[in-house]
């Protein structure tokens, strides 16, 4: 156990979550015990209060109560070289699998439909878990900047220094990376390309929520989108581009606009336009039935000083399917 400690912040760690923090220099403290302190008013930031998703800023002092815990280390002398965790040949194996693209900094994945993110309640097996497969020898475990739901497929970008994990969160919350989705949707929007401007809040029961449009709570958020191909007019190919970064925000834009996704049971709307029903279940579609068909099909990474990278993700195998059985052709994007 040490005693209270007031702790910078490092120029590497600026715009890290303040629970991530922790996480990488007390690997011992867990969520829960964190959580008590904050409610608690132990741990502070510049003397005030502080919440487990605050940003933290360069210069800012971080008080650390008493911890039985790992001691602190400064960044980038030990904080995020962490032990790695044992993986099985089968996992290291799966998540080199994914990769799309690796250099110095980043390693871009092609993320699977099905698995999460991140872990949570009922959620063992996650791409976080599986990243120490990342490594390549180097002593830093790759950190996650952004996040696709669980059933969202394509690129997901992983950072593999505090370094690069800081200027690509950066441009993830800058909107300076240009990111593309195809998705294929129930019926046909009134225009072929818009914008969608509403601003989303959490409503429904526990276990039930859901993002709805709330223009006096919800946070902005922003979509375009370009009709690219349609099959007669209850199956639209759409071409959708986030300037925002809200939770579910393309599933619930397009619920928005009359047009839910293709097997996204949360998002469905309740009362269908009888000309648009499709009945997944039978005929060409009934493999992707319940299957979300949102993709994550490209994304453009611009960074200081170097030539912007682009990554492209192939479909997956429920969506390649589908557009071949509906007679959508990839290069007509």
């Amino acid at each position: 156990m040490t005693g209270v400690q007031q702790i910078s912040v490092e120029p590497e760690e600026s715009e890290t979550r303040l629970d991530r923090w922790f996480r990488r220099r007390f690997p011992g403290l867990n969520h829960g015990r964190l959580e008590k302190l904050l409610r608690t008013g132990q741990v502070r930031v510049d003397g005030g209060r502080a919440k487990a998703n605050q940003r933290l800023q360069v210069g800012q002092v971080v008080r650390v109560p008493p911890l039985d815990a790992k001691p602190a280390a400064k960044a980038g002398d030990g904080a995020p070289k962490t032990t790695a965790r044992d993986l099985s040949p089968q996992d290291t194996d799966v998540v080199q699998g994914m990769i799309l693209y690796k250099d110095e900094d980043l390693i871009a994945l092609n993320k699977p439909p099905g698995l999460a993110v991140q872990g949570g309640t009922k959620t063992s097996r996650h791409l976080d878990g599986l990243l120490d497969g990342l490594r390549f020898g180097s002593p830093d475990r790759p950190r996650l900047v952004h996040r696709l739901d669980r059933d969202t497929s394509g690129v997901i970008v992983v950072a593999r220094t505090a370094k690069s994990a800081a200027v690509l969160a950066k441009a993830f919350q800058s909107r300076d990376m240009q990111k593309i989705y195809w998705a294929l949707v129930m019926g046909h929007p009134e225009h072929p390309a818009g914008t969608i401007s509403a601003a989303l809040a959490k409503s429904g029961d526990a276990g039930h929520e859901r993002m709805e449009w709330d223009e006096e709570d919800g946070k902005s958020a922003v979509t375009d989108y370009r009709v690219v191909d349609t099959a007669g007019r209850k199956i639209t190919w759409l071409e959708l581009m986030p300037q925002t970064g809200r939770t579910h925000q393309l599933r619930a834009h397009c619920r928005l606009i009359g047009t839910p996704i293709l097997g996204d049971a949360k998002y469905a709307i309740d009362q269908p336009d009888p000309d648009q029903v499709v009945d997944l279940h039978h005929g060409l579609l009934a493999d992707v039935a319940d299957r979300m068909c949102l993709h994550a099909q490209s994304l453009v990474v611009e960074r200081p000083g170097r030539k912007a990278l682009t990554i492209t993700a192939p479909l997956p195998k429920h969506m390649k399917e589908a557009f071949k059985d509906l007679g959508f052709e990839e290069s007509d994007a």
